[in-house]
């Protein structure tokens, strides 16, 4: 009897580290991604705050990709932008998802003369040009709808891209309802980062149990937590990576002695020197 528990330690290692890595390697269409360069939220700054056509525009003429965030509204529209709660952007109270696209329209982004850009807006920036990575962000049990909008929309442009989130709903979604999109599993360590979430929910999310049933593409995860055992056991079975946000030239160069897809905010890769890197 001891040995049978004993032995159901290991047994339960394993299968843990299988749900890990049970990723899919074999998607065509990864080849458009590597050795690109992806800002993100767009090449943000002065004049062009973070997920505006502007920084979008910016990226896009100086030949990089682009991560973008996208919501949801309450009227069914696909608004850019990071945050839910739209104070530090907008610097009104509400929520993305409670109003409608007209209402939207009227802010501005961060005191400038830049609207809240709508994703139909946006994906024509990148046509034959960098690929995008679309992070899609779910509120109130709306990623099916959230999926589905965001994948109609996508359809109807010429634009590369991959489609990662937080929430393994979308990512089963997209496995079942779109195979053919690449997808991937955005992490960190949730038990350093994330205390709202119940502690179950962390520890699912940082080992990334949820591989196992929605079968990711790629893993994008924040950069300083690199390190973390479930990311080691990805990248050791050759699983696909990405590292979020690089905010230093010498950050990018290890990224990218990673092999890992570099997303990048508060500089211009082109303009550092040697002797910064």
């Amino acid at each position: 009897m001891k040995l049978w528990k004993a032995a159901l330690i290991p047994a339960g290692v394993c299968a843990l580290t299988y749900l890990t890595v049970h990723g899919r390697k074999d998607q065509p269409g990864w080849e458009k991604f590597a050795h690109v360069r992806f800002a993100h939220r767009g090449l943000h700054g002065p004049g062009a705050p973070e997920n505006s056509l502007a920084a979008f525009r910016r990226a896009a003429e100086a030949g990089y990709g682009a991560e973008l965030d996208v919501h949801l509204t309450a009227d069914g529209y696909l608004a850019v932008i990071h945050d839910s709660d739209l104070a530090r952007m907008c610097g009104v109270e509400g929520r993305v998802e409670d109003l409608t696209a007209l209402e939207l329209g009227k802010l501005r982004l961060a005191g400038s003369g830049e609207p809240i850009p709508f994703l139909e807006q946006v994906l024509p920036l990148f046509e034959g040009r960098g690929p995008l990575v679309v992070e899609l962000k779910t509120a109130g049990g709306n990623h099916a709808a959230l999926c589905a909008r965001t994948l109609e929309c996508l359809d109807r442009f010429r634009a590369d891209y991959c489609i990662e989130s937080f929430d393994p709903r979308c990512l089963l979604w997209l496995r079942q309802n779109r195979p053919e999109a690449l997808r991937g599993q955005l992490t960190q360590d949730f038990l350093l980062h994330g205390d709202a979430q119940p502690l179950r929910n962390r520890l699912t999310l940082t080992a990334m149990l949820c591989n196992g049933l929605t079968r990711p593409d790629f893993v994008a995860c924040r950069y300083q937590d690199r390190g973390m055992l479930p990311l080691r056991l990805w990248r050791l079975w050759g699983g696909r990576t990405a590292l979020w946000t690089i905010h230093t030239p010498g950050e990018l160069k290890e990224t990218e002695r990673l092999g890992a897809l570099p997303i990048f905010e508060n500089f211009d890769p082109k303009e550092v020197r040697h002797d910064e890197e």
